[in-house]
């Protein structure tokens, strides 16, 4: 028999073996860190790849995955833990594997009635030419992979020389273009499906907000809440809370958008595990709504120990 919500640990499970591994040390730090703080007993578990330790119990623990990208994300160690019957925070495995895959979540979304980016999609090996590209998306290309987090591998295409230029250095695999955007940048965390706060990001030096700006402190600035006329932060909240479900997400995501000078938003992805660092965007969203770190970190806990309660009292 489970132990009462009262009695459970705690697991946070960082690290692991993807590109964006420091990154989930810090954040499984930081939770591990805010629920201590908040009363829970804990403890943080460094994945060195992906199996699950034979240590975790279901019968006394739930479990926070703090993992960025790979098997954190793409629903692997979701569906891992729904195996071992681990109560845990977070997406299932079927939301995160969507919301891993860019193409994927794109078209879920674009039936949903809800506005993306066009796109074309190719292979690292068999790149599309500059010249298909350039004709179906413009001058202005955004190189990405399909499906890494934290704006692993972007490459930003001014013009023809440019894209060019970053076609030749696409390492195999799937890869996608989109049109580049240069509007503002903006985040909004959703927790239980209400939108939060909007985030504005804003790369000091102009540039996009790749792998390099959101990690180097003093790189960008970030407003929070975003200097927005109401009805246009109205707009982009629905929005966020809308892709939150059409993607079958649960407990908590971040939706990230481009507002194009011209007006309107256009989503660009949805995070299901956004850095948690008391100075990630997804607390900053949460801070505009009155909540300190250790609060929201206890919110987004919340559901997996009602989840754990509720097979702990199935006769």
């Amino acid at each position: 028999m489970k132990l009462p919500v009262a009695q459970t640990t705690v697991a946070v499970l960082c690290g692991s073996d993807s590109a964006e591994r420091p990154v989930s040390l810090v954040t499984g730090n930081a939770i591990a860190t805010a629920l201590t703080e908040e009363g829970f007993a804990v403890e943080l578990v460094d994945l060195p790849g992906t199996t699950l330790p034979d240590t975790l119990d279901p019968a006394r623990q739930v479990v926070f995955p703090a993992l960025h990208g790979g098997w954190g994300e793409n629903g692997g160690v979701q569906a891992a833990l729904e195996a071992r019957g681990l109560a845990y925070a977070g997406c299932g495995p079927e939301a995160s594997r969507l919301c891993m895959d860019k193409v994927e979540t794109k078209r879920v979304l674009a039936a949903a009635g809800l506005p993306v980016l066009p796109h074309v999609i190719f292979t690292g090996d068999q790149p599309s030419s500059v010249s298909s590209l350039v004709a179906k998306l413009g001058p202005a290309i955004i190189i990405k992979p399909v499906a890494e987090g934290s704006s692993v591998g972007l490459h930003r295409a001014a013009n023809r020389p440019e894209l060019a230029a970053a076609l030749q250095r696409l390492t195999p695999g799937q890869w996608m273009a989109e049109t580049w955007v240069r509007g503002r940048e903006v985040s909004v965390g959703v927790l239980a499906g209400r939108a939060l706060g909007v985030v504005e990001i804003r790369p000091k030096d102009g540039a996009s907000y790749d792998f390099e700006h959101k990690y180097t402190a003093g790189m960008t600035e970030y407003f929070f809440p975003a200097p927005l006329a109401a009805a246009v932060t109205e707009k982009i909240q629905a929005a966020a809370a809308a892709a939150f479900a059409a993607c079958g997400c649960r407990d908590f995501a971040r939706v990230d958008f481009m507002l194009p000078p011209a007006g309107g938003c256009v989503i660009l992805e949805i995070n299901t595990m956004p850095g948690c660092t008391p100075t990630s965007l997804l607390p900053k969203s949460a801070s505009c709504c009155g909540y300190t770190f250790p609060k929201l970190i206890r919110a987004m806990i919340g559901p997996a120990l009602e989840r754990f309660a509720a097979v702990a009292a199935t006769p």
